[in-house]
């Protein structure tokens, strides 16, 4: 059988594993793709190559191909979102200074309270540094949320840095920084080598945080249409195999490959399970909804997530185009997805679109066939988004 080629890049980060999974298992094969993967140094950099024509997908954070398309990448092309890959699986940490400064204020370290977390970091020396790995991200907007829910404003009281993932240890070793928001391994590893402390996981913000999606450019979707459905059919597929507890000891095994994550399977391993070590003396709490990468709906391209993430640019980087902005939820290819899976049986739910924030515990709603179960979807502060408003 003859395969079509398909180059697709990542960052290496424990939420790339749809794609590697796609490959290493023969996923992307079955569905007659030759998938070749390219490690990319920076989210900058990942960017640029999909929008450049030097791949044609990519491991993509969830509010680049937004700001594509709401004109805030400086002209380059637009990109679409074909599935969503993950729901979070990142940490905020302190550095070894402000942890010090926590524990002699009282801070518990629960690893759970978010508002109790952002209180607590709020009696910090301000203006906090803290690194994201890149302005465009949903690490960005739930910083920007958490502490903004406790009268903190971005400039005055904290600045945002972008530091690339593996880098982010460097950064908190070398005092560059107070606060770090990143995905896994690197937060593990900022524990590990840089003495830095966990306070929370991202889900603890939003609990169905959109965090990586399959991105493409939209001339490449449109031209492809049949590579890309094989393409989405073969991630989910990969998502399904993820979410299964027994694949996890190799899984952690795969990713750690140098030409994956290239870090030890142990700090893997963390991110899979949701029991996270917090600091230097080995403390540790565990999650329950870390990291997704498939079940409760995890894969559908709600474009609800897109509009929410529209309304965050738009509130943080001021003016965009109204036009674009309320078409900006037609990126999120729901229609694809449908086409792609509905052959497979998928579960698809009845609406493209939710109140985000909705829902305080796993549900089972109406589907197009049958039913579906769809995750808790709540905010730490208890506000929601209805697209319809």
């Amino acid at each position: 059988m003859s395969l079509t080629p398909i180059a697709a890049g990542f960052i290496p980060l424990v939420d790339a594993a749809p794609l590697i999974v796609a490959k290493e298992l023969g996923f992307a094969e079955e569905e007659g793709l030759d998938l070749s993967l390219e490690r990319a140094p920076s989210w900058s950099t990942l960017r640029d190559q999909l929008a450049f024509g030097q791949i044609q997908a990519a491991h993509m954070l969830s509010p680049v191909p937004v700001a594509s398309y709401l004109g805030l990448m400086n002209g380059l092309p637009k990109l679409q979102v074909l599935s969503v890959l993950s729901m979070n699986g990142n940490v905020i940490g302190v550095s070894p200074n402000m942890a010090a400064l926590l524990e002699v204020r009282g801070y518990g370290f629960d690893f759970k309270d978010a508002k109790a977390a952002a209180l607590a970091v709020a009696s910090l020396p301000k203006p906090l540094r803290i690194g994201v790995p890149f302005y465009l991200s949903m690490h960005s907007e739930l910083v920007s949320i958490w502490l903004n829910a406790v009268g903190l404003k971005a400039g005055d009281d904290f600045q945002i840095q972008a530091v690339p993932p593996p880098l982010m240890a460097q950064a908190i070793k070398n005092g560059d920084l107070d606060i770090f928001c990143v995905g896994e391994p690197w937060g593990s590893v900022t524990v590990d080598t840089a003495n830095g402390t966990l306070i929370l996981p991202g889900a603890a913000i939003w609990t169905a945080a959109p965090e990586k999606v399959l991105a493409t450019r939209a001339d490449w979707a449109e031209q492809n249409e049949d590579t890309a459905l094989k393409l989405i059919r073969a991630l989910w597929r990969a998502g399904q195999w993820l979410d299964q507890p027994s694949k996890h000891v190799a899984l952690a095994e795969v990713l750690a490959r140098k030409d994956y994550v290239g870090v030890n399977s142990d700090l893997i391993d963390r991110a899979l399970t949701g029991r996270l070590v917090l600091n230097s003396t080995g403390a540790n709490k565990h999650h329950d909804n870390f990291l997704r990468f498939h079940t409760e709906g995890a894969t559908f391209p709600w474009q609800s997530q897109a509009d929410w993430i529209a309304e965050r640019l738009k509130a943080r980087h001021g003016t965009v185009d109204d036009v674009a902005a309320a078409e900006v939820h037609k990126i999120f290819r729901s229609d694809l997805y449908r086409r792609a899976l509905g052959q497979l049986g998928a579960p698809m739910p009845l609406s493209n679109s939710k109140i985000e924030g909705g829902l305080t515990e796993s549900t089972e709603v109406r589907a197009v066939t049958g039913s579906l179960s769809l995750g808790q979807n709540r905010f730490f502060d208890g506000q929601t988004f209805d697209p319809q408003r």
